[in-house]
């Protein structure tokens, strides 16, 4: 079973890799640990839908008032510990 973007946590996998340069399973272990689940959960479609829709970090066909774009991208900072280019380019232009 793989991950894949959005609908797991492939997406959070990936930001780790590419800010901190972490392998894929320090990635893995590092999300898992700040997400509060095991490593195969993030791959888990269903662990991973209500995780999000709790943590209000986005997901596939959200629901009307859930966190989208660059709100769900701020919390996605927020909550791994990153900089997120796009956020901060956001805050740049509003003080956010």
């Amino acid at each position: 079973m793989g991950m894949g973007g959005i609908r797991t946590a492939g997406d959070l996998v990936l930001r780790m890799q590419l800010t901190r340069g972490l392998k894929i399973d320090q990635a893995k272990a590092y999300v898992a640990e700040k997400l509060g689940v095991t490593p195969f959960d993030l791959s888990d479609c269903s662990v991973m839908r209500e995780l999000r829709q709790s943590l209000d970090i986005g997901y596939p066909m959200p629901d009307p008032g859930a966190a989208k774009g660059i709100e769900a991208k701020i919390k996605i900072a927020r909550l791994l510990g990153i900089k997120i280019n796009s956020v901060e380019q956001f805050r740049k232009r509003t003080g956010f």
